[in-house]
């Protein structure tokens, strides 16, 4: 299984950015995706997750500020991110698992940097 994460960059404070993740291979179905996010110097943190069904759901700091969904039936998702902050500078990973299946996968992580 393969989760290839795009979409990081460089933005200025109060802008926006929108990050996708694909997943490929012997990927067991229904899942739940979501995004987690790692800073210099922090844990890693999930930061949205969302359903098989499309119900997304966030880790207050980014409530009202970022929508993650997906794709109907795929293992396509995004996460929208909007009115960014410098705070929300750190390494974006893509993740996946299904309750019928006893591994988890991560992708390789994508950059997003938020200058102030």
């Amino acid at each position: 299984v393969q989760l290839q994460a795009s979409g990081g960059g460089l933005v200025q404070a109060g802008g926006s950015l929108r990050l996708s993740c694909s997943a490929s291979g012997a990927i067991v179905s229904p899942n739940s995706m979501a995004w987690y996010r790692q800073g210099a110097g922090q844990k890693r943190e999930l930061v949205a997750s969302i359903t098989w069904g499309g119900t997304p759901s966030y880790t207050d700091s980014v409530k009202g500020r970022f929508t993650m969904s997906r794709d109907s039936g795929t293992n396509r998702v995004y996460l929208q991110m909007n009115r960014l902050k410098s705070e929300d500078t750190a390494v974006y990973y893509c993740w996946l698992r299904s309750p019928y299946d006893a591994e988890e996968y991560w992708g390789q992580g994508t950059q997003v940097t938020v200058s102030s």
